[in-house]
């Protein structure tokens, strides 16, 4: 997946500015998506010239003036014919992992204390993600607003999200628990 499809996905809720998106990646895209502003940027100024994405300025008083971008036919047209593609399931690659898998050779109290890290990081997004929830369905019930939304893949994603990082959180428990046990047992006299 490339980084202007999921431009695109974000400007499926009608137009914005590249803070706007920014702001938008950084709430809900980014369970699934990763982006720097500098990377939104340049892509952003690809999109408008490869026809995918207009922009138009619109003057402010007192604040620089700000472009805000919208999708074109063209954009509409590419992101059908992506969400048509066959998506292949992505590979992790996280550098924590291979630290787990070489803890028994290397320094556990950081390895641990990488766990705890990740551990902290993961309910701190389950946080923002709850937080997210409840601001999409208001005062619906999720039946009630799956029924009456008029789109729900952000909120089918954010479940993702949430699924993701409880199972972070887990992990990383099982993760600690098994090597306090095993550090434990190293250290105990013989």
């Amino acid at each position: 997946m490339s980084l202007r499809n999921a431009v695109m996905a974000a400007l499926l809720d009608g137009a914005a500015s590249g803070y706007d998106l920014a702001k938008a990646f950084d709430a809900s895209v980014a369970n699934f998506w990763m982006c720097t502003p500098q990377q939104l940027y340049r892509e952003l100024d690809r999109m408008e010239t490869d026809g995918l994405i207009e922009a138009r300025t619109v003057e402010q008083e007192r604040r620089p003036n700000k472009r805000l971008f919208s999708l074109t036919a063209a954009g509409l047209e590419a992101l059908a014919a992506f969400t048509a593609e066959p998506h292949k399931p992505t590979a992790i690659r996280d550098e924590l992992l291979v630290a787990v898998m070489a803890a028994d050779s290397g320094d556990l109290e950081a390895v641990k204390a990488s766990l705890r890290e990740r551990k902290q990081w993961a309910e701190a997004k389950i946080t923002r993600y709850e937080r997210l929830k409840a601001k999409l369905l208001g005062e619906r019930t999720e039946e009630e607003f799956l029924a009456e939304a008029e789109r729900v893949g952000p909120y089918l994603t954010l479940l993702r999200g949430l699924s993701f990082e409880r199972d972070n959180v887990r992990w990383c428990a099982r993760s600690l628990t098994v090597l306090e046990r095993r550090g434990a047992r190293l250290d105990a006299p013989t």
